[in-house]
């Protein structure tokens, strides 16, 4: 509901401000009196784009602000938890402020919550808040989803509906995963012999983990062996085999050092190093020649170990790695691809399953709703009819076309379409095809008064939508109007007295010279001012006494 509107420097408004009621809100006035310009200052708020002719005070900017009570309205809450999570509370949305601002440079700013949104943003949300109807508009009526949504609502499908979205949902889910599975096989299937080579080759090879590593360390040490065992032999004939080896050297020291240990408290600690010495020296003479055992010079297996390295390199060079653990990982991949291979049938067999049974309790679901769907067409045809008669278009006919679609969509199984006929020719069009603007608002009038306890409608605006009727078929249009407001809230500018003599709250927009300029204004009138301004609607600025009494009887009724 739009509680509040502030308009500042907007055309000839100055400063303006007006407090909505939630219920049928009636804007009169004489023609250029400014009522339209209204309607433009709300048009920014609601993601309308701007203009900067529009600011007749150069030196401040214009800033239009709508206050909204949008207690209820889950999509609205949604849409502010999206687009501005941090500052999201559980009570945002309660109350919405949306701001235009119109800078004196010409740009333009929006503002929700005093949040910045850009016009993509301001047009979703004020879709939720705000539906406004113009003569001219392109109308949402035209629009195959609000036609199946008026459908939807009078046969009471939105739980079926629900489930069958979600129902839709798995299925175009798993078939998704199907189509991709298939398209990874054809991948596979034209690398599989590739793959399966590369595989082969490595696993024949069967490197071990380090392998390259240690055999390039291992030919290098059979390539320098008898350097090796030279210089081992060298070291072992030193320290065990010499006249004076070195192990029995240290061996004498201690005991020519043992007989005089008594006699200096420094001797024992050098005796018990020297020891320690002998011990470490006869333990590497010992490992010197345990080592010397094992290197030999090896013709055969240098050879052997060349082979198993050049094997190793080319496969380096192939695979563009340096490591055999490298190897040893695209190995391991290779294998799960080809493994991949084997197992992709059965992911696809049991993806077909799955979207087999989704599509079958899809398909039962969109039968059911399509049947509630059919059932609605001819009574809501008769209601339409009856009731376009009422609001001035007796030679109108609506006509609901429900077709059978072989593929499912997302709300079911059915192509609905709304075709009309404004002259019983008996061709009947697309409604967004041959209904004028006038036709297109009271025809949206009449469906919106069928559906409105059932859908959840935002405020509706209608500007001048009752060109070219007045009497009875104003009144009606009226009478549609104020039922329409008794659970939301309405707003319409007319010429009309007999709309106007239906409204809970009735606005007067008018004129007047401020500092020697024109300025539109507007204020709410009271029960005497309304008889007042409906006479004047009847018969002119100088209203007679049967105006005055007809103008009563509108205003009490």
């Amino acid at each position: 509901m739009l509680q509040k509107l502030s308009i500042q420097n907007y055309a000839i408004i100055d400063d303006l401000e007006i407090d909505f009621s939630g219920k049928l809100n009636i804007i009169t006035g004489e023609t250029g009196a400014g009522k339209s310009i209204i309607i433009g200052a709300l048009g920014l708020i609601l993601g309308e784009r701007s203009d900067s002719t529009v600011l007749v005070n150069k030196e401040k900017k214009c800033v239009v602000e709508g206050v909204f009570e949008a207690k209820g309205k889950k999509e609205v809450k949604v849409f502010l938890k999206e687009n501005d999570p941090d500052s999201y509370q559980d009570d945002t949305g309660d109350e919405v402020i949306i701001r235009r601002e119109i800078g004196t440079n010409g740009k333009s700013r929006a503002f929700v919550n005093d949040t910045p949104v850009n016009l993509s943003q301001l047009n979703a949300l004020s879709s939720l808040l705000v539906d406004l109807h113009q003569q001219f508009d392109t109308l949402s009526l035209g629009e195959s989803d609000f036609q199946r949504q008026v459908i939807d609502a009078l046969a009471g499908n939105a739980d079926d509906i629900a489930k069958y979205r979600q129902v839709y949902f798995n299925w175009q889910t798993v078939k998704k995963e199907c189509e991709e599975l298939k398209a990874r096989k054809i991948q596979f299937e034209k690398e599989a012999d590739y793959n399966r080579f590369q595989y082969n080759e490595l696993e024949e090879a069967a490197f071990k983990e380090n392998e390259l590593e240690n055999t390039d360390a291992e030919l290098k040490m059979l390539g320098n062996a008898e350097g090796i065992k030279s210089a081992l032999n060298k070291a072992y004939f030193q320290l065990e085999e010499s006249d004076n080896p070195l192990v029995q050297q240290l061996k004498l020291l201690v005991n020519q050092l043992h007989a005089y240990s008594g006699y200096h408290n420094g001797i024992p600690a050098v005796i018990q190093r020297l020891q320690a010495a002998q011990v470490e020296l006869k333990d590497i003479a010992d490992e010197i020649d345990t080592i010397n055992t094992h290197v030999n010079y090896d013709p055969s297996r240098i050879e052997q170990l060349n082979d198993r390295l050049s094997l190793g390199y080319k496969l380096f060079k192939k695979h563009g790695v340096k490591t055999t653990n490298e190897l040893l990982t695209i190995q391991a991949g290779l294998e799960e691809k080809l493994q991949a291979v084997l197992d992709i049938d059965a992911q696809i067999q049991q993806k077909d399953k799955a979207a087999e049974r989704f599509f079958a309790e899809a398909k039962q679901l969109a039968a059911k709703i399509a049947d509630a769907r059919k059932k609605q067409a001819k009574p809501l045809e008769e209601k339409i009819n009856k009731l376009l008669a009422q609001v001035g278009m007796p030679n109108a006919r609506m006509k609901v076309e429900i077709k059978q679609d072989p593929v499912l969509n997302s709300y079911g199984s059915d192509a609905i379409e709304f075709l009309f006929d404004a002259n019983k020719s008996g061709q009947f069009q697309p409604v967004r095809k041959v209904a004028s603007g006038g036709e297109l608002s009271r025809l949206m009038l009449c469906i919106k008064s069928l559906v409105a306890q059932s859908i959840d409608l935002p405020t509706l605006i209608f500007d001048e939508i009752d060109t070219g009727i007045s009497g009875e078929a104003a009144r009606q249009v009226g009478i549609i109007m104020k039922g329409l407001a008794a659970s939301r809230q309405v707003i319409c500018i007319t010429h009309q007295p007999q709309i106007a003599g239906k409204a809970d709250t009735h606005f007067f927009v008018y004129k007047e010279m401020s500092k020697n300029k024109v300025k539109t204004n507007i204020r709410p009138l009271t029960t005497d001012e309304r008889v007042t301004t409906i006479a004047k609607m009847l018969s002119g600025e100088k209203p007679t006494a049967a105006a005055i009494e007809n103008a009563k009887e509108m205003v009490g009724n």
